[in-house]
């Protein structure tokens, strides 16, 4: 897939576990590991909005384009 998620990354960078994050965005933790092993196959841009305020950063900080 041409689309990465690095949504480890940026909870590596922030210190947040996937328990703490799936409580402050409000999705099971099932959910975000889906879309953190890039198995999802489309994300809300509400789920993506208020993923990037918990870790105040930006979507291009979780989604990345590679050929």
């Amino acid at each position: 897939m041409a689309i990465v998620i690095n949504l480890d990354v940026m909870m590596a960078r922030r210190k947040m576990s996937l328990n703490e994050l799936s409580q402050k965005v409000g999705l099971t933790t099932v959910n975000l590991s889906i879309l953190k092993t890039g198995k999802a196959r489309g994300v809300r841009f509400a789920t993506l909005e208020a993923i990037c305020k918990v870790l105040e950063c930006q979507p291009g900080d979780i989604l990345e384009f590679r050929e």
